[in-house]
């Protein structure tokens, strides 16, 4: 089916598979969606997964015959979309390849040897490509996830490829919700890239957009408000109800025990919803997913030759390196002879910014007490009392905060603060090492700072002017595409 009179799907689905990326389980499989602009002149918006290559050219020359493409737009380079450029090259040897430059730069990384010779085109951020009816503009989306994509917005027809956003996990013919795949999809692969999301969405704003073509997942059309508004909220890290998650691991029975009396004390008290996850069962993915959904997260495990339960401490892991917080947290904790769960389960979310944690905790001691049964309803009542919690967050102010050093990556822009970098430290977001990063000197916090807004990226500099001969750090655009704000 037309996606419009001139846009036509010709992806494939992927029901062999069985984990994406190596490691989300996709019972429904996946789908790699590829799409063909007829015109003029006509596009092809990039390829498709290893192993089906023949099909997807199948359903290229169902569309148009005998006709070859003009184009090749390549909006990302994850082998998932990218595996078969030599493919169609093969296809259509006098395809020109459009990308940017971080595209092509890429493309000599994955295709190593004689490179057959090709066109290129070289877009930049904001251009256009006429088909002839139909006028392509190309956004830059740097880190959404990879620093090299871009998305295309079809002026004439108001469509959005929108690349890996708005994408989901399934087949084509997935009947899943799209919420509940597209949400596990964002938060595990997406989720660490909150603010070049947010800039995204923002430099997509101003489009009169009418449908969008994720690179997985179904077309969205129709009132598009729900989708980029469940965005808008995942790349704010703001959850989306008052629920609780109760995330648990249980040797015995006797932690599991406590989960449960827990999950009834909440709905006797009436909680919006109450979700039992058990860790060593449930798919990480899963249980990452509801943790950003709610807007309350109970864990609650057994200590562990002195640490804290695998499961629990991967899924700890999976929430911090995807920016985790906004949230409140409440602890429970199992030891027969030195429980010290509870202590490492808040260390290891020290960081994570806004944690509000419950006033109470329980440590169990083997088996479930009348004193820790007494202390889950107090839990329980916490969590359901008007106005939440009575402490204060990690990062409540207790005194004016210090002068401290920041290290701003010259690659992505991303910024740490201590007195110097630690060993052997590399780039959270690009993986460069330490000397790509330069020092600022901390400035008083009380003293006020001009701000420079990149119009193109969303990047901010900080200080009373621009350095002679900037560039963003991030995309890369000069000193006239900052703005004060």
């Amino acid at each position: 089916m037309n996606i419009t009179a001139d846009i036509f799907p010709v992806g494939v689905s992927d029901r062999r598979i069985d984990l994406f990326e190596g490691q989300y389980r996709v019972p429904n499989g996946m789908a790699y969606n590829s799409y063909l602009i007829l015109d003029e002149k006509t596009a092809v918006l990039d390829t498709v997964g290893e192993g089906f290559g023949e099909a997807w050219l199948r359903n290229i020359r169902a569309v148009l015959g005998e006709r070859a493409p003009d184009y090749l737009i390549i909006q990302h380079m994850e082998p998932d979309h990218s595996a078969n450029i030599l493919t169609f090259l093969s296809a259509y040897p006098s395809a020109t390849l459009v990308g940017n430059a971080k595209t092509f730069g890429m493309l000599g990384q994955f295709f190593r040897g004689d490179f057959p010779t090709a066109a290129r085109l070289t877009v930049e951020n904001k251009g256009t490509l006429s088909l002839g009816r139909h006028t392509l503009r190309f956004l830059f989306a740097p880190m959404v996830h990879w620093p090299e994509v871009m998305v295309t917005f079809d002026e004439t027809d108001r469509v959005l490829f929108s690349a890996d956003a708005f994408g989901k996990f399934g087949a084509a013919d997935c009947k899943k919700p799209w919420e509940a795949e597209a949400r596990r999809y964002y938060f595990g692969i997406v989720g660490k890239y909150g603010r070049p999301v947010s800039v995204l969405l923002n430099a997509a704003a101003g489009l009169p957009i009418e449908k969008i073509c994720s690179l997985h997942g179904p077309v969205l059309e129709g009132d598009l408000t729900p989708y980029i508004s469940l965005y808008r909220k995942w790349a704010a890290y703001e959850p989306e109800s008052e629920g609780v998650l109760i995330a648990y691991t249980s040797v015995y029975g006797h932690t599991r025990a406590a989960a449960e009396l827990l999950a009834e004390e909440l709905k006797k008290r009436c909680c919006p919803e109450v979700v039992l996850c058990d860790l060593a069962r449930e798919d990480w993915s899963f249980a990452v997913a509801e943790a950003f959904r709610l807007g309350r997260l109970v864990l609650a495990t057994t200590t562990y030759n002195g640490g804290i339960f695998p499961a629990m401490r991967e899924f700890l892991s999976h929430l911090t390196e995807r920016g985790f917080g906004h949230r409140t947290v409440g602890l429970i904790e199992n030891g027969s002879w030195a429980p010290a769960a509870g202590a490492l389960m808040k260390e290891a979310l020290a960081g994570a910014p806004e944690i509000t944690w419950l006033e109470t905790s329980v440590t169990i001691r083997s088996a479930l007490s009348d004193d820790n049964r007494t202390g889950l309803v107090r839990m329980a009542e916490e969590l359901t009392a008007e106005g939440g919690c009575r402490v204060k967050p990690n990062d409540a102010p207790t005194a004016p905060a210090a002068p401290v050093r920041r290290w701003v990556c010259d690659v992505c822009g991303y910024v740490y603060e201590g007195e110097s970098l630690p060993e052997g430290f590399t780039c959270p977001i690009c993986r460069v090492d330490a000397s790509h990063f330069k020092a600022e000197e901390p400035a008083a916090p009380a003293v006020p700072v001009r701000r420079w807004v990149c119009d193109v990226c969303g990047y901010v500099y900080e200080g009373d002017s621009l350095p002679e001969g900037f560039t963003c750090p991030i995309c890369r655009v000069d000193a006239s595409h900052f703005k004060e704000g």
